[in-house]
């Protein structure tokens, strides 16, 4: 699968294009602003990118209006077809949010059934409906929105109309724009036999296309499998990468990783390919919930040495700021143009380093070293042996191991280094050493 030896760019394009938060329906081609972003994406090492929701919607993105439409405040399908052939030309993938477990008020289907009530052959696209009931929108009737929010209104994904309905788009997305996979938004509330059958339906559709779905906790296992997706989003880590900085403790991140991808007989989800990410479109930018700056490259070394499929969002490889305690939009913000600095140099020789590294892409997990400001662990694959090292301190530290080897060559910088015993790691440094 091409995904695992990826590394994902995601943009959230109503907020990379700067488009009005409510949908005020004046069409602008905002969308075509990624093709100016090409380049930068290329220079990061991504090879792969994720856009969150962009078809029409009610505000923002996630309570869709039409499946088959791009957003109008982005511009047309014409655009967006413009934008995936220019991304496919320079070898990007692309990946959509798709958004199934719920759609906006202002849903076609759903107008229907405020509009004609018990007459309305819609009724049974919506998981449940009470005609005795109203929401906050009295509307005079109930229904379930997610987690109790109404402006989302739950589909029922037992319908068969509605299957073929969200087929029939995905079908039209492929034709139109050949995307190459779906990142499935609350996957964690999909209908388990929907989910089996979009596996089978996307594998029939196009080779090797991708499902990624969007999970917190719990056995990832029972979404993640040969039936269903081949990907979730690994927010088990998400939290033990920040945490383990901030309190100078690496043994929180290894006790995940082993837990997830370690030699013993109980571990997890060896073998399998979870997507590794440090902040996204719903959480904090990194830069902002760390209280070192001197961790903010370790932490993406971490993050791209780990078991996984690293997933760098739009802003952060520069160092943005923003904070979730401020709103959602305060994490979307349009930038006029991408910029580059030394952590974004720093990220791109990562990105190059996992792409061409079989054992950082596909190897086993074990730990190495391991105290609360440093940590080194081993990826092997095939003969191939890399070591990921990494100290938090403000001070030098030797790493005590045997590597097999008399000399170790840094993946990220070219350098070799001898091993005598072990490796001396200065203050805030991280490598990806090779065994030769």
């Amino acid at each position: 699968m091409w995904a695992y030896e990826s590394v994902f760019y995601q943009i959230y394009p109503l907020g990379f294009c700067g488009a009005p938060f409510e949908n005020d329906g004046v069409p602008e081609h905002r969308i075509l602003k990624v093709n100016d972003w090409i380049g930068h994406i290329k220079e990061l090492g991504a090879n792969a990118i994720y856009f969150s929701p962009l078809f029409e919607s009610d505000t923002h993105g996630y309570n869709t209006r039409d499946y088959t439409k791009v957003d109008t405040r982005l511009g047309t399908n014409e655009d967006f077809a413009k934008v995936c052939g220019n991304l496919h030309k320079e070898g990007i993938k692309v990946v959509l949010d798709g958004v199934f477990n719920h759609v906006g008020r202002g849903f076609w289907a759903f107008e229907d059934v405020v509009k004609n009530r018990e007459n309305s052959p819609y009724v049974s696209w919506f998981s449940r409906i009470d005609f005795g009931g109203n929401s906050n929108y009295n509307d005079g009737l109930w229904y379930e929105g997610w987690e109790g929010n109404y402006d989302l209104v739950k589909l029922n994904l037992r319908n068969e109309d509605v299957i073929q309905h969200i087929f029939s788009a995905i079908r039209g997305w492929v034709e139109e724009f050949d995307i190459d996979g779906l990142r499935l938004d609350v996957a964690y509330c999909l209908d388990h036999d929907f989910v089996r059958r979009l596996r089978k339906f996307c594998d029939e559709l196009k080779p090797e296309f991708f499902l990624v779905g969007e999970t917190l906790h719990g056995d990832y296992n029972q979404l993640m499998n040969d039936e269903m997706l081949h990907s979730v989003t690994n927010y088990e880590c998400y939290k033990g990468l920040y945490s383990s900085f901030n309190s100078m403790n690496m043994f929180e991140i290894n006790h995940s990783l082993l837990r997830q991808f370690g030699p013993e007989q109980w571990t997890l989800y060896k073998g399998k390919h979870l997507l590794s990410f440090v902040d996204n479109h719903d959480v904090t930018r990194v830069a902002s919930i760390l209280t070192n700056p001197a961790h903010l490259p370790l932490i993406y070394a971490v993050a791209f040495g780990m078991p996984g499929i690293p997933c760098v969002y739009y802003g952060s490889e520069w160092g943005a700021t923003g904070k979730k305690e401020e709103g959602d939009p305060n994490l979307r913000l349009s930038y006029d143009e991408p910029q580059s600095n030394e952590l974004t140099e720093w990220i791109a020789k990562l990105a190059e380093a996992k792409k061409t590294s079989k054992a950082l892409q596909y190897g086993s997990f074990t730990s190495t070293v391991l105290t609360n400001g440093a940590c080194v662990f081993c990826r092997e694959w095939e003969g191939e042996r890399v070591y990921v090292a990494v100290n938090a301190m403000d001070q030098d530290f030797f790493a005590g191991f045997d590597a097999g080897s008399q000399e170790l060559t840094d993946l990220i910088t070219g350098e070799t280094c001898a091993v005598n015993g072990g490796v001396n790691l200065p203050a805030y440094s991280a490598y990806f050493f090779q065994a030769k």
